[in-house]
């Protein structure tokens, strides 16, 4: 059974709550041109150019998904090193791919107009920069042999420890219940959805010629700041071809010879940060009017089974509950932001959607939702071609669906998702005006 949390209407003490784009970093992937930054130092040149625009926010919400031994509250700190005032209060948060997405509801939830108007939240990572850890036992070991108090006890405490717990601790990117990666879940997922190679490939050219066009178009320049010399994502492929993604070797099942997951169609390791401002209509009058900025009108929050279901299907369950609940049909909606971890995840996601016993027996919705469109799917690019830092993956797709919904006829709606690990889902419903 999937769970979830939902707001009927995403409203504070009954206002209309508002995103607005905000900054980011460009992307770049682990090891290259920001690999020398930490999530902190990612995070606070987006904070400087967001007050720099709009002053400081009543409340700041920021997260990061891997963490560090060097802080335990990163949104405070990002704020301190960014110049703003001190008296505003900040928390950390956290909830996998999803967790800058799960600050702007969080911060939703906050906003009442009475000290509290407009949030800024966002979210980091920096897959380059991970800390290596001792394994626990190692630690309790070797903070005993610190207390002793002579030189004797000191050697004594060292003698006790075992060798078996001499090694590090490098967290990797696998759910701990299973023990999985996240790409062989996704393997498990294709193969049970029937996701061939080609459609994969499929969604992650149309992902790069999308990207790339985007920002020749100029769709990036006021979302995205220079960053260590780079003003650009540098993961974007304008020149790949479905030939060349071909010839990918799969990555994640090398041995079946049935693996479909490749380099190519995969989100890759990426370093990066960005912000959202969340506002009431109060909120929003401190923010330049240029700033665009559409109404957050529902989202859900869901989870399911992991252990009986594809660890990356919780959006295709939300979704659908999500239209229903408003009465909308897919082609009502005229824009759609899909997170792409895996291509062969949103190809998943699709399949699902259109699938009229997945929607009655496990997402529970009978209602006809219709034709999916899937021609208005990330129409700027996706995470596989402009990378996925896990933190900031929320704050990114968000802006990017605000701007893009901000141009479009009064009344459009939009709809944003992201799947995340441990089985969750995190969906927005969005409305110009």
């Amino acid at each position: 059974m999937a769970r979830a949390v939902k707001a009927a209407e995403a409203v504070a003490g009954g206002r209309p709550i508002w995103l607005a784009a905000g900054k980011r970093t460009p992307f770049a992937k682990a090891g290259g041109a920001l690999a020398g930054l930490d999530a902190l130092q990612l995070s606070v040149p987006v904070v400087k150019a967001m007050l720099a625009e709009a002053g400081g926010p009543d409340l700041a919400i920021w997260g990061a998904v891997i963490p560090s031994l060097m802080w335990s509250n990163l949104a405070r700190e990002v704020l301190l090193d960014a110049g703003a005032d001190p008296s505003i209060p900040a928390f950390s948060t956290v909830m996998a791919c999803s967790t800058s997405m799960a600050a702007a509801f969080q911060a939703a939830g906050m906003l009442d107009d009475r000290g509290r108007s407009l949030a800024l939240v966002g979210g980091a990572e920096s897959m380059s920069r991970v800390q290596i850890g001792l394994t626990q036992n190692l630690s309790d070991d070797l903070q005993r042999v610190m207390a002793a108090r002579s030189f004797g006890d000191r050697l004594k405490a060292l003698g006790q420890t075992r060798l078996s717990d001499v090694r590090l601790h490098i967290p990797k990117i696998q759910n701990r219940v299973t023990g999985k990666s996240m790409g062989e879940h996704t393997e498990e997922m294709a193969k049970g959805w029937s996701i061939s190679r080609a459609e994969q490939d499929e969604i992650a050219l149309r992902s790069h010629q999308t990207a790339a066009a985007a920002w020749k178009a100029g769709f990036f320049d006021d979302l995205v700041i220079r960053m260590a010399e780079t003003g650009h994502d540098t993961t974007v492929r304008a020149d790949t071809s479905l030939e060349r993604l071909a010839k990918l070797s799969p990555v994640f099942d090398r041995t079946s010879g049935q693996g479909t997951l490749t380099a190519g169609n995969s989100s890759p390791l990426t370093d990066g940060a960005a912000g959202l401002w969340v506002a009431t209509e109060q909120g929003l009058s401190r923010l330049p009017a240029a700033t665009p900025r559409v109404r957050l009108v529902d989202y859900e929050i869901n989870a399911i089974d992991l252990r009986h279901e594809y660890l990356l299907m919780a959006p295709a369950y939300g979704i659908p509950r999500l239209l229903a609940r408003h009465g909308l049909r897919y082609e009502d909606v005229a824009l759609w932001e899909i997170h792409e971890a895996f291509a062969a995840q949103v190809a998943s996601h699709i399949k699902a959607l259109q699938d009229e016993a997945f929607l009655r027996e496990k997402a529970g919705v009978a209602a006809d939702l219709g034709r999916l469109p899937i021609e208005r799917m990330n129409p700027n690019g996706g995470s596989t071609a402009l990378g996925h830092p896990f933190g900031a993956t929320g704050a990114r797709i968000l802006s990017m669906a605000v701007k893009e919904l901000a141009a479009m006829p009064a009344g459009a709606w939009g709809l944003v998702s992201i799947c995340a690990d441990g089985g969750q889902g995190t969906m927005a419903l969005l409305r110009n005006g």
